[in-house]
């Protein structure tokens, strides 16, 4: 799994109250071509809280897909045009998938051992 960019010092409530607000875990693209090769890669995951822009990353990503991506023949300029249109419609929300699979891990982990003479 991706790394996620945000939620540093943030307790599990306090995502959680983000994400009724309107937060979401975003991706960006970009591409990066070496003359007859091309990659598609994701970023990290982005938290996004709500009211909060995503400018600065998607200007990064866009910019760093305009200067290396459209190198390679054919597939960068395609890949390139794609990416910059995917952000700046906002990247990938997978606030869903991040989502599904905290609360697969979840229902992963082993109950708590109790205390020996607990009730």
């Amino acid at each position: 799994m991706a790394k996620i960019r945000g939620i540093e010092g943030m307790s599990n409530e306090q995502i959680d109250q983000e994400l009724q607000r309107g937060a979401r875990f975003v991706m960006f693209q970009y591409c990066i071509s070496v003359l007859v090769m091309s990659f598609k890669r994701s970023s990290d995951i982005y938290f996004v809280k709500a009211g909060e822009s995503t400018g600065k990353q998607k200007a990064g990503f866009c910019t760093l897909s305009l200067l290396l991506g459209w190198w390679g023949i054919p597939w960068g300029p395609i890949w390139t045009i794609a990416t910059v249109a995917r952000n700046l419609g906002g990247g990938v929300d997978v606030t869903a998938d991040i989502l599904a699979h905290a609360q697969q891990q979840q229902a992963l982990r082993p109950p708590m051992p109790r205390a020996p003479g607990a009730v």
